[in-house]
């Protein structure tokens, strides 16, 4: 299991980061490079519990479709996105938010965990390409997202 934890600090109140963070046309926007969109499930607006959105992008080169689920809810603190179908053996992203003390900035913590497939293969390539791609992937986006949040 490979685990990528990430955290951000956003100049913006801890409700609107939540709610930025689950708009799929959002997500399109932030991660444009990978000419991801939405073709199953929810493929517009806010996505809530217990609903799918199936994504279709372009990943190191090769496209790949990737079904998941909103599986855990908390507003504004918490939210999972977890893999129903898709290239990896399992993929579990937590979205975790918390209140600065100054309750106009919110720490963004994302932790990705995850395993992949084809035995030793699969290690390999997680280990020379996966894991800086996926990391780089979720730094592109919450950039976006305080980029966004912070210019309102």
């Amino acid at each position: 299991m490979t685990q990528i934890t990430l955290e951000t600090l956003i100049k913006a109140p801890i409700d609107q980061v939540f709610d930025l963070s689950l708009d799929i046309d959002f997500h399109k926007e932030s991660v444009s490079q990978t000419q991801e969109e939405a073709i199953a499930g929810v493929v517009t607006g806010q996505i809530k519990l217990g609903e799918t959105v199936t994504w279709r992008g372009k990943h190191l080169g090769v496209w790949f479709t990737h079904r998941s689920i909103l599986s855990a809810y908390n507003a504004p603190t918490y939210f999972v996105d977890e893999m129903t179908d898709g290239k990896f053996k399992s993929f579990r992203h937590e979205h975790r938010f918390r209140e600065s003390e100054t309750k106009n900035e919110t720490y963004m913590t994302d932790i990705l965990s995850y395993e992949v497939p084809y035995g030793i293969i699969g290690n390999i390539i997680n280990k020379t390409l996966l894991k800086q791609h996926l990391t780089k992937f979720l730094e592109q986006r919450n950039r976006a997202l305080k980029k966004a949040l912070e210019n309102r």
